[in-house]
């Protein structure tokens, strides 16, 4: 499993969320999940492609605190290390 960088990270993160609905050039770091309709599902699905992509493991206590797509990704980031 590569080291990815956070550049990556982000790009892939933004890719699957935008997979799930939201315009792509509405997710941004900054956008929140509640403003771009991403369910619980979504967060499930998200944290399966997480896991497959970079071995990151996100449990639903993870998922409660993230609130924002740079919230996601800084997460991913730090445990991808």
């Amino acid at each position: 499993m590569a080291t990815a960088t956070p550049d990556q990270v982000q790009a892939r993160v933004v890719e699957a969320i935008a997979s799930f609905g939201p315009d792509p050039e509405s997710v941004t770091r900054e956008a929140s999940f509640e403003e771009l309709d991403i369910d619980s599902l979504d967060l499930v699905e998200l944290a399966q492609i997480v896991e497959e992509e970079y071995g990151v493991e996100l449990k639903s206590e993870d998922m409660k605190d993230m609130k924002t797509v740079g919230d996601a990704v800084d997460l991913i980031v730090a445990r991808s290390g």
